[in-house]
Formats: C-alpha cells, sequence, structure tokens
C-alpha cells in the first residue's frame, strides 16, 4: 500500500518538524509513519498494532512533542477535534485524509480559522499543515449528554441517542437471563443496561474497542455487576459465558463488509459455554444467516422489523443441521 503522507514528505510538499512527533488515529492499515513517532489512538486494534510493530502508543498524547499528524475520521466533528488537540500540543500538524472520509471540507474549514498550507492532492485524498489559528472551539467534551439521558461521546456509533436496533434487541431478550453475559462491541452501554434489568444475571462484561466509548458506558451503568473491558471483540474472551448480546458494527470503511459482523459471530461462539445463547440484531440486508449456522447448531429468527433482525443461537460450535 502507497503512503499519501510519505509521498507528500518526499514531494516536499509538508514538512514535519525536528524532534518527536505525535500521530492522531493513524489507522492500522497505514503504510509508513515516521520512526519513534508516538501513536495517538484510543482504538483498541490500532493500539495494539501499532505498539506490535514496535511504536509507543498511548491514548492520549505523552511527553514533549513538536508536533503532530492526524489521520482524518469519518466522523466531521472528531476530525475538528482531533486537529485542535494536536495544534494545542503548539507544533505544526500535517493532516493527511481521504476524500471519502471529508478531507476536502476539513481543508476548506480549516483555512477560514487559520493558516494552513497549499494540499497536496494524491491517491484520492489530501494532505496538508496547520501552523496557527485559533481552532479552541473545535474541541468536543469527553462525552455528552444524548436522547433520554445517556452520556455518549463524539465520533462514535450511535452518539445521539439509543441506536433503533438495540433498543429492538433490548425489548426482545428473555424476562429472566441467568448467569454471566458479555456485550461484545458494547459502545455507551445500552444494551448491558437493558441486560441488567433482566432476573439471574450475575455479572455483565462490557467489551468495546473504542476508549471514548467505553468511558461513555462507565458513567451510564453504575451496577458493580459491571465490568469494562477495553478490547477486540472479534477475540474470544478469556473466560467462557452464558450468554453474548451484541449489535456488532459493519462499517469499518465507507462500504459495509460484513466480515466484521461474521468475526464478532465467530468470537461469541468461541466465548460461550456449550449451554449458552448469543441474541444479535442486525440490519436487515446483512447475510448473516451463514456464518451463524456455521457456529451454532440452533439458529432462529426471533423479530424484527423491515430494517432489521433478531437472531437467537444456541449449540454454540456446531453447524446448524441444513
Amino acid at each position: 500500500m502507497t503512503s499519501r503522507l510519505k509521498m507528500a514528505l518526499d514531494a516536499g510538499a509538508v514538512m514535519l518538524p525536528e524532534g518527536r512527533v505525535a500521530a492522531f488515529r493513524p489507522s492500522a492499515n497505514e503504510a509508513w509513519l515516521p520512526d519513534g513517532c508516538q501513536v495517538v489512538t484510543g482504538f483498541y486494534p490500532d493500539h495494539a498494532a501499532w505498539s506490535a510493530r514496535g511504536f509507543p502508543v498511548a491514548r492520549e498524547p505523552e511527553g514533549e512533542l513538536a508536533g503532530a499528524i492526524v489521520f482524518v475520521p469519518r466522523a466531521k466533528a472528531l476530525a475538528r477535534d482531533l486537529l485542535a488537540r494536536a495544534l494545542a500540543l503548539g507544533g505544526p500538524v500535517v493532516v493527511d485524509g481521504a476524500k471519502t472520509d471529508g478531507v476536502e471540507s476539513l481543508y476548506k474549514a480549516a483555512r477560514k480559522q487559520g493558516e494552513v498550507s497549499e494540499a497536496f492532492s494524491k491517491a484520492h485524498g489530501k494532505v496538508f499543515t496547520v501552523t496557527a489559528g485559533d481552532f479552541s472551539d473545535w474541541r468536543l467534551p469527553d462525552t455528552s449528554q444524548a436522547a433520554e439521558g445517556w452520556a455518549t461521546a463524539p465520533g462514535v456509533f450511535s452518539a445521539e441517542g439509543p441506536d433503533p436496533g438495540s433498543v429492538l434487541l433490548g425489548n426482545l431478550l428473555p424476562a429472566q437471563i441467568k448467569g454471566r453475559v458479555a456485550d461484545l462491541g458494547a459502545g455507551w452501554g445500552y444494551l448491558a443496561g437493558q441486560v441488567l434489568k433482566r432476573e439471574g444475571v450475575e455479572a455483565v462484561e462490557l467489551v468495546e474497542a473504542e476508549w471514548a466509548a467505553l468511558r461513555a458506558a462507565q458513567e451510564n451503568i453504575s451496577d458493580p455487576r459491571a465490568t469494562f473491558s477495553w478490547g477486540d471483540a472479534t477475540r474470544p474472551l478469556s473466560e467462557t459465558v452464558d450468554h453474548v448480546v451484541m449489535n456488532p458494527p459493519f462499517h469499518p470503511a465507507r462500504t459495509a463488509d460484513p466480515a466484521l459482523g461474521a468475526s464478532f459471530i465467530a468470537a461469541a461462539a468461541a466465548s460461550l459455554k456449550p449451554s449458552g445463547h448469543l441474541w444479535m440484531v442486525a440490519n436487515r440486508h446483512l447475510p448473516y444467516e451463514s456464518a451463524l449456522a456455521a457456529h451454532f447448531g440452533d439458529v432462529a429468527e426471533i423479530g424484527g422489523d423491515t430494517r432489521f433482525k433478531v437472531f437467537a443461537a444456541a449449540k454454540p460450535g456446531r453447524k446448524a443441521k441444513r
């Protein structure tokens, strides 16, 4: 994979300052970063991947830094927040983003706000440098209040309030759920909150890759039966549970990728006891039936509407009979 950032640097279109720089939110798929830079990300799979590649990684910038690189995320408000946070370090900030992630609009807005270089356009994106300006009004709070009083976080899934699919699944969960439960891809905690209302629940582990969402979940759920795990929900849990609930993501990029949800299904099956059950909601157009049948002996659609379908699955580790 070609690095747009490296091309811009090699062409002399942008320059990094002397000294250590921070790289905000680089994807694990990013082809190149300058040696020794500090990776700053709250997304666990990227955090783990860059750490494995030998880079120092943190959720917030640490120590003295001469400047920063910002990789533009899809969420517009989050992109602005990252740029404002990076500029607060005191040095120039190099911005790298794809057109499909909104780099064009960020570039235009930044030019109105401060001192910005000409953009280097390549590989369906832009790279530019911001050297000065007051971007303080672009900063976002760590958490914010959404519909119905829930705490959410900027840029996370369903930041405005409960997702309709999660609400549908929450309403269809059995009145009694006995034992230990895991919420894979728990977000800011809506589904886990519904589980904790059921009789017989002994413990609920919220597994979430996005630190900002997990931090909001900790604000939303004070029940002592809840534990919060910052981790990769596509990996099996260290200890098996009686139930898994989930509304798996399927948009790692602009296009839908059902393979991501399928990896959640595989992780759920591996995390359940032989007598365990999976409760899952998905967008109706996503083809998860084959993945469910490959990992569970019993699979049934128990409800839904024109947008969503809700599944119950049992007998993990067995293939469904055709």
